[in-house]
Order: structure tokens, then C-alpha cells, then sequence
């Protein structure tokens, strides 16, 4: 049988609980058919590039699905009469990678990388930068300059 790839967006209202009882519902009517589901991932809530249906955020699911076509046909029907369904796409595909897939893999290095390091110099403790003139080598210059010449007299020479 032929190997299909579907991401579906759920609406943001709902609690991942009921997201996932979408996809439950998604791959019942795949198995009704005959089909298997190889795979299967929650990606979370996650930002649209754009409005759907006055959504900013949606719940998105990956379902890797081993089905005949009819069935194929059958689930998405299903999906499009859902009401918390925003948008779902099928693709076909070769074959199917038990590996998570690049979104999944993406967020675990976000993890990882939580930790920025040390502070970077010209930053007070609040993360906010200097002033115009706070820090800055040439002002501090100038300033040690006109102190010098202050305690050397320089107002006698005016």
C-alpha cells in the first residue's frame, strides 16, 4: 500500500486532549479501511504564519499512514466536516522514517541550548544597555584628561 504523510492543524481553543482525539478519530477511519498508522507526533501549539479562520495559533499533528487510496479519501473527508480542523495537508511519500521528524528534533536542540552564556560587557545586571556616554572608552578618556588638566593648572593659562 501506498505511504502517506498528513499534517493536520487543530484549533487553538481546544486542549491537546481533544487535538488528539481528532487524530484518534483520523486514524480510526484509516484503520476502518485497512490502513496502519506508522507514525504518529504532536508538535504542539504552535504560531500560523498567517490568520485561518481568526486562529493565530494551532495545534499540529503529523500522522505517518500506511493506507490505500479509498481510505485516504474517506479520512480527509472526515477531517474537512470536522469543525476544529483549521487546515490538514496529505503528501505522498516514499517511505516512512521512524527518526522524530526535523520539528521535533529542532525543539529538543532548543533545549539544549537554553543557556546563552556570560553576560556580554556593556550591559548593567538588567540586560539593559548603557547610557550614551556610560562605559565608553573615548568619554572616560576625555574625562581623565580634563581632570589632569585641572589639577596641573590649566586655568591659569586662559
Amino acid at each position: 500500500m501506498p505511504l502517506y504523510e498528513t499534517v493536520v492543524i487543530a484549533r487553538s481553543e481546544i486542549t491537546q486532549a481533544q487535538a488528539d482525539a481528532v487524530a484518534d478519530a483520523a486514524v480510526a477511519a484509516i484503520e476502518a479501511d485497512g490502513g496502519a498508522v506508522k507514525k504518529r507526533e504532536y508538535w504542539g501549539l504552535r504560531s500560523l504564519a498567517y490568520r485561518i479562520k481568526k486562529n493565530r495559533k494551532g495545534h499540529y499533528i503529523l500522522l505517518g499512514l500506511d493506507a490505500a487510496s479509498p481510505a485516504m479519501q474517506e479520512m480527509e473527508r472526515q477531517l474537512t466536516l470536522n469543525e476544529d480542523v483549521l487546515r490538514f495537508m496529505t503528501v505522498r511519500v516514499e517511505e516512512i522514517s521512524e527518526e522524530p521528524s526535523a520539528i521535533l528534533s529542532r525543539k529538543a536542540d532548543d533545549r539544549e541550548r537554553s543557556f546563552r552564556g556570560p553576560k556580554p560587557a556593556g550591559r548593567f545586571e538588567s540586560g539593559r544597555k548603557r547610557g550614551f556616554d556610560e562605559g565608553r572608552e573615548e568619554f572616560r578618556a576625555r574625562d581623565e584628561f580634563r581632570a589632569d588638566r585641572d589639577d596641573y593648572g590649566a586655568e591659569e593659562e586662559i
